[in-house]
């Protein structure tokens, strides 16, 4: 397996990232038709996604090759993948057409060589994923959890946080997150952040914002009631606190990026010194007040500011105001530094504060979806909580925008 070749050949291909994965999936169901019903036919918008979560699993392999962690993160998506009921057969047939549609596609940058390559590195790809899926088999995980709405509380039109108990256990660590999927709508999941620290009755919460269009999203916000049976996918993500807890934390949190620190600051005593930085759209969106509250009466060294655009203001204002605050704080190096929200928020911020002080390796964060070269960079994160656009080249184990 070459490096070299694998990622020459694929920046080609990359560049025609839309005809490719098209190709793919025509191939794929012409040539596998048994495939076809791991995929979510009846819904054109999630057949995209299915489309850019395979460019992003890609992507992220190709800027790691020689990555120490690339083995983990491959264990990880074939555990994840258990719960579509992919089984050896379907990764074989997946492999056979993305290397017809590399060829279709790649043109003179395709050769016998780079034919070997990618067939030798697909082939250690998905051994790696499939020890990963048998690994949860043999320690008796379940491909999902059935999980009960004990409790749903709205918070406006386009939020609520649904309490769930899994029929049985679901080991998570606070921050985690787990893929959604509901009855009435086969094969699509979502991620999901619980917004809690482990239970003794076992109850997690998931916090849902509505995404215009968002088919799951909409369903779970504007349907799902008490009594309901929700699927949870295995519980993923690296926003966890890292121990031990040696430095003061900084939290960073917008929208309900809320649902992951909150599972954090759980964890924390009272010796603990921290600070909180929670961004909302307006001040309606900043739904979890009273539990802000409890915490900061139970961990006196948690120093709390909201951050909102002004009344009347753009609400883009909200990012400017954050990196006001964000720079008029001192002890930047000191800090171990956790942010969650939707991934341009995150990237700009994880971006800016090197530059107050924080060194990189203290900023943690889920990974993020690769953007997508064929659409502008919006101008600013705060747009994105204003008129989200359709998530694209999704990471099946990243936190991307939910819906």
């Amino acid at each position: 397996m070459d490096p070299e070749i694998l990622r020459s050949s694929f920046a080609v291909v990359e560049r025609r990232a839309e005809f490719a994965v098209k190709y793919f999936y025509s191939h794929l169901f012409r040539h596998y038709p048994d495939v076809r019903g791991l995929f979510p036919l009846d819904f054109p918008e999630d057949m995209e996604r299915q489309r850019d979560r395979l460019f992003a699993a890609l992507t992220y392999v190709m800027e790691r090759l020689e990555d120490p962690t690339l083995p983990g993160y491959l264990r990880e998506l074939g555990r994840d993948h258990r719960k579509y009921l992919a089984e050896p057969e379907h990764y074989a047939a997946v492999g056979a057409s993305l290397i017809a549609a590399f060829a279709a596609v790649a043109g003179s940058a395709w050769s016998a060589e780079a034919e070997k390559a990618w067939t030798e590195a697909y082939g250690a790809i998905t051994n790696v994923m499939l020890q990963g899926a048998w690994e949860a088999q043999h320690e008796g995980e379940p491909p999902w959890w059935d999980a009960e709405v004990v409790s749903r509380t709205r918070h406006g039109d386009d939020l609520v946080v649904l309490t769930l108990r899994p029929h049985h256990r679901l080991r998570y660590s606070p921050g985690q997150y787990v893929s959604v999927s509901v009855p009435h709508l086969p094969g699509i999941w979502r991620p999901y952040s619980l917004g809690n620290a482990p239970r003794a009755d076992h109850t997690v919460d998931l916090h849902v914002s509505r995404v215009e269009d968002g088919v799951l999203s909409t369903a779970l916000v504007r349907q799902t009631r008490e009594g309901d049976v929700l699927r949870l996918g295995a519980p993923g993500g690296a926003l966890t606190l890292r121990a031990p807890v040696e430095r003061p934390l900084t939290f960073i949190a917008a929208g309900t990026g809320w649902a992951p620190v909150k599972a954090l600051l759980q964890q924390l005593d009272a010796t603990h010194e921290a600070r909180l930085f929670l961004v909302a759209r307006d001040t309606s969106y900043l739904y979890d007040r009273s539990a802000v509250e409890r915490l900061q009466s139970r961990l006196p060294r948690l120093g709390v500011t909201f951050i909102t655009p002004a009344p009347g203001r753009p609400k883009a204002q909200a990012t400017e105001r954050l990196l006001t605050a964000l720079g008029n704080r001192a002890g930047w190096a000191r800090h171990d530094v956790y942010l969650a929200g939707p991934p341009p928020l995150v990237e700009e911020i994880a971006e800016a504060l090197p530059a107050f002080g924080t060194p990189p390796e203290q900023i943690f964060h889920d990974l993020l979806p690769p953007a997508d070269p064929s659409r502008p960079r919006p101008l600013g994160p705060a747009e994105w909580l204003l008129d989200r656009p359709h998530p694209n080249w999704h990471n099946p184990t990243s936190r991307a925008p939910n819906t």
